[in-house]
């Protein structure tokens, strides 16, 4: 490993991943990512590239697309809205409309199971439902 690290400026001129600082190298790095994770049975080195990359991404995403702070119910308000959907419409998913209507009032936290359930229903990550 030391003899690979001995000169990183020439792993990086002979293409190596470097920072992401462009629009361009994002959709670049993350086609890339996208053809890495395409792959049935990836070898160590392409996981560990699929690693590598998924952190440089983030790094990027993080500093230019940083998400405002949200309450688990503001979240659940755009998705709602996004979606042109109606309280009714999620009741089943948090066991009745008057579920929804605590939630979204800030009488009620959303509990695991509702979490699972909407982000699965709106194929998000279930951290946007905790609070910040």
């Amino acid at each position: 490993m030391a003899t690979l690290l001995a000169n990183p400026a020439k792993m990086i001129e002979r293409g190596a991943p470097h920072l992401i600082r462009t629009e361009r190298q994002l959709e670049s790095y993350t086609k890339a990512l996208y053809r890495l994770t395409s792959e049935s049975n990836p070898t160590p080195a392409q996981t560990e590239a699929i690693e590598l990359l998924t952190l440089l991404i983030e790094r990027y995403e993080d500093e230019h697309y940083a998400l405002p702070q949200a309450s688990p119910a503001d979240v659940l308000r755009f998705l709602l809205s996004r979606h042109g959907l109606k309280q009714r419409d999620i009741a089943a998913d948090l066991g009745g409309e008057s579920v929804v209507s605590e939630v979204l009032s800030g009488k009620r936290r959303l509990n695991a199971a509702h979490i699972e359930q909407l982000s699965k229903r709106f194929h998000v990550s279930p951290a946007v439902f905790f609070p910040a």
